[in-house]
């Protein structure tokens, strides 16, 4: 009934451990899961609540696998894990037996880690299973990042080469700033920079600036646009990057400072800061990085995260743009980038600034 995956690739984890309850899919999943993770298996929910408050807060599982029964109790019983503050940490997975749009929504809203349809892919599951634990374990740890040594160290010469531009830039560009930053904060309520966590080189979590161009509240609205998402979407219905076409939320001088890429003109002092490169592959949001698992993704991760890069010029704003395209152009930069193509870049970013689709 269920994909068999082969041997995965990945190593024996028993360092994390699982706690079990979706009996529709034991006969294929627990004896794989047994073999790459330390599972203990309850029959119910009942059973299993009865189990996790007999642990201590040293033998709590790392994740929770539950099946998505018929009465659905199994989103009261996460509701319950959400509201209680040692437990609201856990990874939580969901298994359906199959899809549901409403299974679906009632996931998101409860912020359930991740959810299989039927048939279950076992290497997408323990691969997915690590990757969740380790970046639950280094997500609380933001104060800490700079301690972390990544793969990939910056050149001094491109170091050198980005404060000096972006220096100048921020100073040469500083009355264009002023003026922009005047007009969004008059056009709509909330504040002038919009700013979230990215995830760059080697997973490092940073504060990324932009003008705001949309409406206050657009990231709660997101889950409802999901049609208008540019990028091909796989079989699962699932898609890693978000781009929207013709996007709702934006503001009307929002759209303008979109078009021709003046809101990302906040993020040189990332670059000064020394977050980000000019040239590399784009810092994603945490929800689109946690998303790309695999080792043939996360290649991109390990070379220089930047404000622009391969797939700007090549590929941005083109609505037939497919994901695996843009996860193609990213790798090729990561195994690739060197002085020359940054000067090439650098050229042909100009040109490529004004967007002509409103994506």
């Amino acid at each position: 009934m269920y994909q068999q995956e082969g041997n995965l690739a990945m190593a024996p984890n028993k360092s994390i451990s699982l706690l079990y309850s979706a009996p529709s899919f034991a006969g294929e999943l627990l004896p794989q899961l047994n073999a790459s993770f330390e599972v203990h298996s309850e029959d119910n929910i009942e059973a299993l609540d009865f189990y996790l408050r007999d642990q201590s807060l040293y033998t709590l599982p790392d994740v929770i696998i539950l099946e998505v029964d018929e009465l659905q109790q199994c989103f009261d019983y996460v509701d319950k894990l959400k509201k209680n503050v040692l437990l609201k940490g856990l990874v939580i997975i969901l298994l359906a037996k199959k899809a549901d749009p409403s299974v679906r929504d009632k996931a998101m809203k409860l912020k359930v880690n991740d959810l299989y349809n039927a048939p279950v892919p076992l290497n997408d599951l323990c691969e997915r299973i690590f990757f969740l634990v380790k970046f639950k374990l280094i997500k609380p740890q933001l104060s800490d990042l700079s301690a972390i040594d990544f793969t990939y160290k910056i050149p001094f010469s491109k170091r050198l080469f980005d404060i000096l531009t972006s220096g100048f830039a921020l100073l040469f560009l500083s009355p264009l700033l002023l003026l922009v930053g005047v007009i969004v904060a008059l056009e709509s309520k909330g504040p002038v920079i919009f700013k979230s966590k990215r995830v760059g080189t080697g997973y490092r979590i940073f504060d990324f600036y932009k003008f705001r161009s949309m409406r206050q509240g657009a990231s709660e609205e997101l889950k409802k646009l999901s049609d208008l998402n540019q990028y091909d979407k796989s079989e699962s219905g699932d898609t890693t990057f978000v781009k929207l076409k013709n996007d709702p939320r934006i503001t009307k001088f929002g759209s303008f400072i979109r078009k021709y890429s003046i809101d990302e003109l906040p993020q040189l002092a990332n670059v000064l800061l020394g977050d980000m490169s000019l040239v590399g592959n784009r810092p994603l949001p945490l929800y689109e990085a946690e998303m790309l698992t695999s080792n043939e993704w996360t290649m991109r991760f390990l070379g220089p995260a930047g404000l622009t890069g391969l797939w700007q010029v090549s590929r941005r704003g083109k609505a037939d743009m497919s994901e695996r395209e843009r996860k193609k152009l990213d790798n090729f930069y990561a195994q690739n980038h060197s002085f020359w193509l940054d000067v090439k870049i650098l050229l042909k970013t100009l040109p490529a600034v004004v967007q002509k689709e409103q994506v």
